[in-house]
């Protein structure tokens, strides 16, 4: 029998900032060294080119899935699809969650689907609040709303000082992307 968390906690990775997704990367390449599995849902992400989905088909015990439609969600309110899929994707990691045959779970951009409205921050707590006590759950994006940051163990908020973008500098494979 693998070894298990004995005590998992709820992780927050917010600000504006970059590095939120990569953390929490960090922490799921970090637990699958160990043996753990980690699951990862990525709100409002699907469709994209990231480097993390070329990366997982070489990594043991680490699941993903992204949601979304290849762009990003800006319009309030949100269309139908959008909110569609972030319900998908929350239904999963409910889901992923209560089973507890994942020690890390990882609901990457989680905060913005929140913040755009996509998700209730209430069904959201409510899942934080009702985790099984072994599983470790890290919710990643910028505008965590107070509830969650009220209901997680540890905050981390990236702020940014300085970054290329504000140059002009496009993102670059392997590096942003």
């Amino acid at each position: 029998m693998r070894e298990r968390l004995k005590q998992g906690l709820v992780q927050v990775y917010t600000g504006d900032g970059k590095g939120k997704t990569s953390a929490a990367f960090g922490l799921a390449l970090r637990a699958i060294g160990r043996g753990f599995k980690v699951y990862v849902i990525q709100f409002i992400k699907g469709g994209f080119d990231y480097g993390e989905l070329y990366a997982v088909k070489h990594l043991p015990n680490l699941e993903l899935k992204a949601f979304g439609q290849g762009k990003f969600v800006t319009q309030t309110p949100a269309s139908e699809k959008d909110v569609g899929l972030a319900k998908e994707a929350f239904t999963l990691a409910k889901q992923v969650v209560k089973s507890g045959e994942y020690d890390v779970v990882v609901l990457d951009e989680i905060n913005v689907a929140v913040h755009l409205g996509l998700l209730d921050v209430k069904e959201v707590v409510n899942l934080l609040k009702n985790k099984p006590a072994h599983v470790e759950l890290v919710l990643t994006g910028r505008y965590a709303p107070k509830e969650i940051i009220e209901n997680a163990d540890l905050v981390t908020e990236m702020k940014e000082i300085k970054h290329p973008f504000t140059k002009g500098m496009k993102p670059r494979k392997g590096i942003e992307l």
